[in-house]
């Protein structure tokens, strides 16, 4: 897609795009759904969206028109671990397989292809995500976390 700077870019046959261009990411668009409509980020300033953007590997979805229509970002040592974070396609687009597309083609990038551990958090998205090969962590009881 010629519309889409090709860093790492994946295009679908009906001219959907994913792309780690950070220079292509619409940063008002994410920031709007991500402190506006998403359960997990409500109320993200935008300051701090920034600052994740800076530390994690993001990926946008656009429509064939280089229209940004999806999201996420990984967080990764490259090598060992990778956390998916903050997907979202909006609702005009969904029903299309994209965020499974995207959980698929992030697993491909140079950068992530040989990361052996990936992992995510879903209230209500499991499906999407087995479609891309994830599963059910086996002992939820070694986890734990720092909420803040």
């Amino acid at each position: 897609m010629d519309k889409i700077p090709a860093v790492f870019a994946v295009t679908r046959e009906d001219g959907y795009c994913i792309s780690d261009a950070r220079q292509a990411l619409d940063i008002e668009f994410i920031h709007r759904y991500l402190a506006d409509e998403a359960y997990w980020s409500a109320g993200l300033p935008r300051q701090t969206l920034e600052r994740a953007l800076s530390g994690s590997l993001p990926f946008g979805i656009y429509d064939g028109d280089g229209v940004q229509v999806g999201f996420a970002r990984v967080v990764t040592d490259g090598a060992i671990f990778a956390y998916l974070r903050d997907v979202f396609v909006v609702e005009a687009h969904r029903g299309r397989g994209l965020a499974t597309w995207l959980a698929r083609v992030m697993q491909t990038h140079p950068a992530l292809a040989d990361v052996r551990s990936w992992l995510l958090a879903t209230r209500d998205a499991h499906e999407v995500y087995r479609r891309a090969g994830f599963e059910s962590v086996p002992h939820p009881e070694w986890y734990m976390r720092i909420r803040k």
